[in-house]
């Protein structure tokens, strides 16, 4: 099995760090699992951030925790946004965050020859 890395962007790896033991343990597990190349147990596509960025869901007794990642690149997952959810809606600050990070990632296209 070939593990692809996790490229951290912005302060997303400290934000995760900053979760709770429970939630921090259960985004590492789901973290895993697309680093393995399956999906998280539960997920939903992110189109308002960018192509192919997907949202893991996570729903522990401390909360509603967020991890924005897109796993499309070759070269690894790269983690744009760590938060915890407090509302219904995703808040526009996490949201235009992560489409940040998301237009900050390195070129995937080859050059022109």
């Amino acid at each position: 099995m070939i593990m692809k890395p996790v490229m951290w962007m912005g302060s997303s790896r400290e934000d995760m760090g900053d979760f709770p033991a429970d939630a921090r343990r259960e985004a590492g597990h789901q973290l895993w699992k697309v680093q393995c190349g399956d999906d998280p147990d539960d997920w939903k596509p992110f189109r308002q951030v960018g192509r192919g960025v997907r949202e893991i869901r996570i729903h522990e007794d401390s909360g509603a925790f967020r991890v924005m990642y897109l796993a499309e690149r070759v070269d690894g997952v790269y983690v744009l946004h760590c938060f915890q959810k407090k509302t219904q809606q995703t808040s526009q600050h996490d949201v235009e965050l992560a489409r940040k990070r998301f237009k900050a990632l390195p070129s995937n296209r080859k050059p022109n020859r």
